[in-house]
């Protein structure tokens, strides 16, 4: 369950940035270390090598890297009825 919505949290994070910047979003998250597109169009990701928290935090810095705090915004509101659900202690940082 726990990897499960932090998958969907990962996918609503890259379609939300996708809106933004298009195809662009995709290639950003190839980026992160432990995170794998399985497939663009389903939107299918793998989390793997390493904390799935500290992997959707990454994704996040990999955003706001290239286009600033703005984007780290599009981020935790795309992604706000997924994080109520986790517990607090479940919630990466980057969403709190």
């Amino acid at each position: 369950m726990y990897m499960t919505v932090l998958n969907q949290i990962v996918i609503k994070i890259i379609k939300e940035q996708e809106l933004v910047i298009g195809p662009l979003a995709w290639d950003e998250a190839r980026k992160v270390p432990g995170l794998r597109i399985v497939d663009t169009k389903s939107g299918a990701v793998e989390l793997n090598n390493g904390d799935p928290k500290e992997i959707v935090d990454k994704l996040v810095k990999q955003y706001e890297r290239l286009f600033g705090r703005a984007s780290h915004e599009v981020c935790k509101e795309a992604v706000t009825a997924l994080v109520a659900d986790l517990p607090a202690a479940d919630v990466p940082s980057s969403l709190k």
